[in-house]
């Protein structure tokens, strides 16, 4: 239950902080077009804090930490979300900056994405083997 409380407050303030990181270097930059940067805040409270957030009470009613994919799960799924939001940073501060984004940027979000995907489709399996086929009962 720890991991997951402190996973949400890691990515809530994270969120938060992406979103005023952006601001100021675009108004530091003088910048005005887009930019990957200005996704990033979004990616983090949404699959950072919201998806911890729910995963909080789904651990009290089917306590999904005692299972052994939550470990896989949890270790691949931040791995994920952190690598596409590092490279929606490294992307979006090139942009701003006014220099050119390697095409390999692009192959590594991609990456990061699939990572992600991986972890959801974990998280099903876990969901499945809590929800229907080993119950836990709350002690």
């Amino acid at each position: 239950m720890k991991r997951i409380l402190y996973a949400f407050m890691f990515y809530t303030v994270l969120g938060l902080f992406s979103g005023f990181g952006y601001r100021e270097l675009t108004l530091h930059y003088n910048f005005t077009g887009d930019t990957q940067m200005s996704v990033m805040h979004t990616h983090l409270l949404t699959l950072g804090m919201f998806v911890f957030l729910i995963l909080i009470s789904i651990e009290k009613l089917f306590k999904i930490s005692s299972y052994y994919l939550f470990n896989w799960f949890y270790i691949i799924y931040n791995t994920g979300v952190i690598v596409t939001v590092s490279m929606q940073f490294a992307k979006g501060f090139m942009q701003i900056s006014g220099q050119e984004v390697p095409a390999s940027f692009s192959g590594f979000a991609g990456i990061g994405h699939v990572v992600i995907t991986a972890g959801f489709i974990l998280l099903f399996f876990l969901l499945r083997q809590a929800i229907l086929k080993e119950p836990r009962d709350a002690e």
